[in-house]
């Protein structure tokens, strides 16, 4: 573990977490089209090294997370997640962070084991108070999670940048990956949708107090689900929906499955609010990247309302779990959710085949 720089005391009225970074949360992410050309030119650097048969998952197929297999009954997960404020409150900011970090681990059917912490701060803005403060929501979060930040690294940085480096274990014959989904699936979706509308929002002061509440409540609430859900043989593939929107994420599903996937507009679940704040024009720089990266790939309903293209590209930070389940074991995913606590979750559309030719994602207006 490296050694922290040393903080200099800020003024006594320090800016807005916010105003010091030109993005938040998982809007901060790379375009998906431009992260493929930057992958594709550092692999055409040299020859790569040869892929290992105990690495389950890698790059392939853009799942949430890198799995190695120990033995028959044991993979680490490794995954690393971290982002610039989205809120202004350190400790929300530390536990928001912390909690997507994790979602990836969930995400892949395993459970934490530990962490390591992820930190670049401009010292010269910010107290170390401030700075202890995010630190301190993400050691709350893992606690919650029953895991331990074990250790990490420090940077001064002009931007302040947290998250973790999340380190999980899964049974090799229970990892879910994104790829696995099947035809007849059911589609589940596990948070609500409109974190990153509510997120430009805020930053230009136009959240309610109700609303940043919801905002944190959805944020911080951790993918647990995911461990259980990974234990049913009906569950065949899961993701987790964040920066890339749900339309994204329902992408790469459909892509590495060789399927179809079709939502329902009228069965997403919205975080009340949602559709006046987009309405009004808070909405985030991500989410029109995201469409310019694959909107050519989604067939959009002409029923559909003016702000839904807003809302399906929406980054989604810390967002919730896509589940695609095999009819028969719907009820009892929904049931597993709704004992975690997830009680916004419900069933969004499903997967078919894909056609000969079209698009693999559709958005229907029923």
């Amino acid at each position: 573990m490296s050694t922290p720089p040393t903080l200099t005391p800020a003024a006594p009225l320090e800016p807005r977490l916010t105003s010091l970074s030109h993005g938040g949360g998982c809007g901060c992410k790379i375009a998906p089209t431009v992260l493929q050309e930057i992958l594709k030119n550092s692999q055409g650097l040299g020859p790569l090294f040869p892929i290992p048969k105990e690495l389950l998952v890698g790059i392939e197929t853009s799942d949430d997370a890198a799995v190695y297999e120990l033995n028959a009954h044991q993979a680490v997960i490794a995954t690393t997640d971290f982002f610039m404020p989205i809120v202004d409150d350190p400790y929300h900011f530390g536990r928001i962070a912390a909690t997507n970090a994790l979602s990836d681990v969930y995400a892949m059917g395993g459970k934490p084991l530990f962490a390591l912490a992820i930190v670049a701060m401009p010292v010269a803005q910010l107290s170390a108070q401030t700075i202890g403060q995010i630190l301190k929501g993400g050691q709350d979060v893992c606690h919650e999670a029953g895991i331990v930040i074990a250790g990490g690294h420090t940077i001064d940085c002009v931007e302040p940048i947290y998250g973790l480096v999340a380190i999980g274990v899964v049974d090799p014959k229970h990892i879910k990956k994104n790829s696995m989904a099947q035809a007849g699936d059911l589609l589940i979706l596990s948070k609500p949708l409109g974190v990153g509308i509510f997120s430009a929002a805020l930053k230009k002061n136009s959240l309610s107090a109700t609303e940043y509440a919801l905002m944190l409540k959805t944020t911080t609430q951790l993918n647990t689900p995911g461990f259980d859900l990974a234990q049913m043989p009906g569950v065949h593939a899961m993701t987790d929906v964040t920066g890339f929107g749900l339309l994204g994420h329902a992408l790469e599903m459909a892509k590495g499955s060789g399927l179809r996937v079709e939502l329902d507009w009228s069965a997403l679940p919205i975080l009340p609010g949602t559709e006046a704040l987009a309405l009004s024009g808070n909405i985030t720089g991500a989410s029109g990247r995201n469409w310019a990266s694959y909107g050519l790939e989604v067939e959009m309903s002409s029923l559909l309302p003016s702000w839904a293209r807003d809302l399906l590209t929406d980054p989604q930070t810390s967002g919730g779990l896509l589940i695609s389940c095999a009819p028969e074991a719907h009820q009892e995913v929904l049931a597993t959710l709704t004992r975690h606590g997830f009680s916004n979750a419900c069933t969004i559309g499903g997967v078919v085949e894909a056609k000969d030719s079209g698009r693999k994602l559709a958005v229907n207006a029923k």
